[in-house]
C-alpha cells in the first residue's frame, strides 16, 4: 500500500507539473490575451469609475441643491413669520408645514419662548427629528455669528453636511432665520439616490465585464490570426529538426510573417543542399577508406607472409640473418604488424559506419573473459582482477574481449602496472554487488603477448571457449559495470573530451605512435553495439578509470537490430555483410 501510495503521489505530481508547465506565462498566445485583457480592463475600469464619479457628483448635487433650496424657502416664509418668541405649539405647527413641501424632508425648529425658556418644535413629535442627530460642527457652524461686511451682509448663513446612520446616507442642512428668530435643522434621506448609484455601479461593472469577455475573444481571434503561421513554422522546423530536410512552407502575402517564411524556405533548402555534400563527401571518404582497406588485405598478405619468414629466420639460432640487416629486418616485422593492425581496425570501422555489425551473443563469464584476455595477451603479472566467478552476461564475447583489450592495453600503455581490473553488478533498483578478489585458473601465459581474440572461434560463430556456466550462475536484470583503473598521471583534462575520438593522439609532438588512434574508438563503438557505454575519468587517488557498462542481457536489442536490418535490406535488395575480427590496441593519450 505504501507503495501504490508513493507512486499515486509521483503520479499526480507529475501531472500538476504538467499542468503548471501547460499554464505558465511563456506561451504567445496566452501573453496576448492577457495583454488584451489588461489593456481593456484597463480602459473599462477607468471609463466606468470617471461615468461613475461624474454621475454620483450630478445626482447628488441635484438633489442636495433642490433639497437645500427648499428648505430655506420655507425659512425664509413659514419660520420667518413666527414671532420672536413663539410658544411650542407654534414651532410644532410650522416644523410639520415645512416637512411637508415638496421634498419631503424632517425639520427642527429651535427658539425661546416668552418665558426665556428653549422651546423644540420637530415634524416628527417628541420622538422625531431631534438635535442630536445633528452633527455638533454642523451646529457650531449654525449658531456661530459672522462678521458683517461689505460682502457679508448677514450674520448667520445655511450650512449642510452629509452623514451616514445605519448604512444610510443622509443630508443635514441648519440656519437661522434673517432678522431673527428660530433657528431650524432638516434632514434628508439619500436612499433613492444611493439606490440609483448603486445600480449605475452595477451596470458598469457589467459593461467592464463584457468588455473583458469582448477582448479576450478579439485576442483569440488576432491570435489565431497572427499565431498560426508562427505554429506552421514551428511544425516545419521540428520536422526540419527531425532531419526531413525537404520540408518547405507555402508563402502568402507580402508582411513581416511571409518574409519570415520564405525566409525558412531558403535557409532549408540551403541546409539540404548543404547535408546532401556533407553526405556525399562522407560517404565517398568512407568507401575511399573501405575499398583500399580491402585492397590492402591481398598485398599485406603476401607481405605478412614473408614477414613470417623472415622472424623464424631471426629466431634460428644457426643466424640465418645478417646480423648488419637484423635492426632493418625486425623494423620491417614490427612495421608490418602494426599496418596489419591498422588494416584490421580500418575495416571494423567501416562496419560500424555502414551499420553492418552485428551482434553473436553466448552466455559468458565475466571474470573467466577477462582471465582469459589478460592471459591470451601475457597481462598476468600485470594486471590485478577483482571479480567474483558466477557474473553471467549474455553478450557478444569477442567483442568483450576486444573491448577489455583496448582498455586494458591502454591503461598498460599509458598509465603503466599495475592495472587494477574490477567487476560488480548494477542492478535495476540501483544497488551494487561487488565480489570478492579471484584470479581465477588462466592457464599458461599464451604466445609470448601475441594479440588474438579469446572467448569466440576465428570464424567468428561465436562459440564461447573461455567462459563457461558451470556454476550454475544465473543472469538477472541489471548491468555490468567493469572498471580499468591505472597507476599512471591521469588523463588531461583538455583530453578527457577526445579519449575516444578516431585517430586521436594527446601528444600533437608525437604523431607516430605504435597505436593507430582507433583503438578506443572501436572500443566504444563495440560497448554501443551492445547498448552500453564507456566513460573515461580520473580517479581523486590518481590514474586514469575507464568505466565499461553492458546490460546483462542484450538479446532483444539484438533481435530489434536484426528485424531493422531485414526490413532495410528488403527495402534495399540486398543482404548484410558478416562481421571480421578485429584486432585490439590503439592510442588514446
Amino acid at each position: 500500500m505504501t507503495q501504490e501510495h508513493q507512486e499515486s503521489s509521483r503520479g499526480w505530481s507529475a501531472a500538476r507539473k504538467g499542468v503548471w508547465s501547460r499554464l505558465r506565462f511563456t506561451s504567445l498566445r496566452l501573453r496576448l490575451v492577457v495583454v488584451f485583457g489588461l489593456v481593456a480592463l484597463t480602459a473599462a475600469v477607468s471609463a466606468s469609475g470617471i461615468a461613475y464619479w461624474l454621475n454620483r457628483e450630478a445626482v447628488l448635487t441635484r438633489t442636495q441643491d433642490a433639497v437645500l433650496g427648499d428648505f430655506e424657502q420655507e425659512m425664509e416664509n413659514r419660520a420667518g413669520a413666527l414671532p420672536e418668541h413663539p410658544t411650542q405649539e407654534e414651532l410644532q405647527h410650522t416644523a410639520g408645514q415645512m416637512a411637508n413641501s415638496s421634498q419631503r424632508f424632517s425639520v427642527l425648529l429651535i427658539a425661546e419662548n416668552p418665558q426665556g425658556r428653549t422651546v423644540y418644535g420637530s415634524s416628527g413629535g417628541l420622538s422625531g427629528f431631534s438635535t442630536k442627530d445633528v452633527p455638533t460642527s454642523l451646529r457650531e457652524a449654525v449658531n456661530e455669528r459672522q462678521k458683517i461686511t461689505s460682502t457679508n451682509k448677514h450674520a448667520h448663513h445655511l450650512y449642510w453636511q452629509r452623514i451616514v446612520d445605519g448604512g444610510t446616507p443622509y443630508l443635514v442642512a441648519g440656519t437661522r432665520t434673517i432678522g431673527g428668530g428660530p433657528t431650524g435643522y432638516m434632514v434628508k434621506s439619500l436612499e433613492p439616490e444611493a439606490k440609483d448609484l448603486n445600480s449605475l455601479a452595477w451596470s458598469l461593472g457589467i459593461a467592464t465585464g463584457l468588455a473583458l469577455i469582448g477582448s479576450a475573444l478579439l485576442a483569440q481571434a488576432a491570435a489565431t490570426t497572427v499565431l498560426k503561421p508562427v505554429q506552421r513554422l514551428g511544425v516545419a522546423a521540428r520536422r526540419l529538426g527531425e532531419g526531413r530536410l525537404d520540408t518547405r512552407l507555402r508563402v502568402s502575402g507580402t508582411d513581416e510573417l511571409a518574409d519570415l517564411s520564405r525566409t525558412f524556405n531558403k535557409a532549408a533548402e540551403a541546409l539540404e543542399k548543404r547535408v546532401a555534400d556533407m553526405a556525399a563527401r562522407d560517404e565517398a571518404s568512407r568507401r575511399f577508406v573501405a575499398d583500399m582497406s580491402h585492397e590492402l588485405r591481398t598485398p599485406l598478405t603476401a607481405i605478412t607472409a614473408v614477414t613470417e619468414v623472415l622472424e623464424e629466420e631471426l629466431e634460428f639460432e644457426g643466424g640465418g640473418i645478417d646480423p648488419m640487416i637484423e635492426p632493418a629486418v625486425r623494423l620491417v616485422v614490427s612495421e608490418t604488424r602494426r599496418l596489419n593492425d591498422l588494416v584490421e581496425n580500418l575495416m571494423e570501422v567501416t562496419r560500424f559506419d555502414a551499420g553492418t555489425a552485428r551482434l553473436v551473443l553466448d552466455d559468458v563469464d565475466i571474470a573467466d573473459q577477462i582471465t582469459a584476455c589478460i592471459d591470451a595477451r601475457a597481462w598476468l603479472d600485470a594486471v590485478e582482477l577483482d571479480a567474483e566467478r558466477g557474473i553471467h552476461a549474455r553478450i557478444d564475447p569477442r567483442r568483450l574481449d576486444v573491448i577489455l583489450a583496448n582498455l586494458i592495453g591502454n591503461a598498460l600503455k599509458h598509465g603503466g602496472s599495475p592495472v587494477r581490473v574490477s567487476v560488480r553488478v548494477e542492478h535495476e533498483d540501483g544497488g551494487d554487488d561487488a565480489g570478492p578478489v579471484s584470479r581465477g585458473d588462466s592457464g599458461d601465459a599464451g604466445d609470448g603477448g601475441e594479440r588474438r581474440d579469446c572467448g569466440a572461434r576465428e570464424d567468428g560463430t561465436g562459440e564461447d571457449t573461455g567462459a563457461g556456466t558451470e556454476d550454475g550462475g544465473t543472469m538477472a536484470g541489471g548491468a555490468v559495470v567493469i572498471e580499468v583503473r591505472d597507476q599512471g598521471p591521469g588523463i588531461p583534462e583538455d583530453v578527457l573530451p577526445h579519449v575516444f575520438d578516431r585517430f586521436y593522439k594527446a601528444s600533437a609532438s608525437r604523431p607516430r605512435s605504435e597505436g593507430s588512434g582507433l583503438g578506443l574508438s572501436i572500443a566504444l563503438e563495440n560497448a554501443h553495439a551492445h547498448g552500453g557505454e564507456i566513460a573515461a575519468a580520473n580517479s581523486p587517488e590518481g590514474g586514469a578509470v575507464f568505466t565499461l557498462r553492458l546490460p546483462r542481457d542484450v538479446s532483444a536489442l539484438t533481435e530489434r537490430d536484426a528485424v531493422a536490418a531485414a526490413a532495410e535490406d528488403a527495402r534495399e535488395g540486398k543482404g548484410g555483410t558478416g562481421t571480421r575480427r578485429s584486432s585490439a590496441g590503439g592510442d588514446a593519450r
